[in-house]
């Protein structure tokens, strides 16, 4: 009898110190987690003039759109950045901050000359009084079309699946049929409810196949067109990452980011394994 209640005593240190020691691992990673640098990385689609194969219709200077851009601006300033990255190149970043500046002495108009980035990026950076705006793109020659290219040419046969290409071509969201009826009423959507659906982590996953893995799909014979150019875009990508961490920053910055949505999803997955980023939840912030 006294050895099963010395057993039973045991076994109650036992898992007691595992419990303990589980809330301590637990406590660890949220504290490690909490001293990242926040960021709000916040995807759209541009507001001007795009050399993307798909474009929004959209008039930024109605009357209207300036009014839902302006509401947009308070909710995403609600993060209370204090830095701001825009889909620029570094190399303008004197012409972008001396147009910020300009816009902060009359900001009763909004500055429409670089599309989203200006229209949100600078009247977020105006109401959470951000002294700098940072450009952090880069642009490399990448081939959109060249998957459709082998698919619809008379001399070329697609030799690794056009079956999967196909699909992620023609049925992005076939197993989503809800994030589908959404996509396909697109048009007919607010521009909050827009910029809503591209922020879904399953439109954002959408736009790394569109623009990048589908090519994986296709090659003519033994080659690799296809890999080829979605490996420039991953490329791409990886410059516009090491463009944010050349921006000097500390634990207690809030870093918001405004990108076309393929790169908010490249930057969503690399971030999502820095040990030095923390994404707060974009869709939070646009109620």
């Amino acid at each position: 009898m006294k050895q099963t209640i010395l057993f039973l005593c045991l076994l109650f240190l036992s898992c007691n110190t595992k419990n303990e020691s589980q809330e301590l691992k637990n406590k660890s990673l949220t504290e490690q987690k909490s001293d990242k640098i926040k960021v709000l990385n916040f995807g759209t689609f541009h507001f001007g003039y795009t050399p993307d194969a798909n474009k929004t219709e959209f008039d930024e200077h109605s009357d209207d759109a300036q009014k839902e851009i302006r509401e947009i601006s308070k909710m995403l300033a609600e993060f209370k950045p204090t830095i701001i990255c825009i889909e620029n190149l570094p190399k303008f970043n004197d012409e972008i901050n001396k147009a910020y500046q300009e816009f902060l002495n009359t900001p009763s108009t909004l500055n429409t000359n670089y599309g989203e980035s200006s229209m949100i990026g600078f009247d977020v950076g105006r109401l959470s009084n951000v002294k700098k705006i940072y450009g952090i793109d880069n642009h490399m020659g990448y081939n959109y079309s060249v998957g459709d290219f082998i698919e619809n040419s008379p001399d070329h046969e697609n030799a690794i699946d056009s079956k999967t290409y196909l699909q992620l071509t023609n049925e992005p969201f076939k197993e989503y049929p809800e994030m589908a009826k959404r996509e396909a009423n697109y048009d007919k959507l607010s521009l909050l409810e827009k910029l809503k659906l591209i922020n879904e982590p399953i439109h954002l996953d959408y736009s790394i196949n569109t623009n990048a893995d589908k090519l994986l799909y296709v090659g003519i014979d033994d080659g690799f067109e296809g890999a080829d150019n979605a490996a420039i875009f991953y490329h791409r990508n990886m410059k516009i990452y090491s463009n944010l961490n050349r921006i000097p920053m500390t634990k207690k910055d809030r870093v918001f980011i405004i990108m076309g949505a393929a790169h908010t999803a490249f930057l969503r997955e690399f971030m999502r394994r820095s040990p030095k980023f923390e994404m707060v939840n974009t869709l939070e912030y646009l109620k």
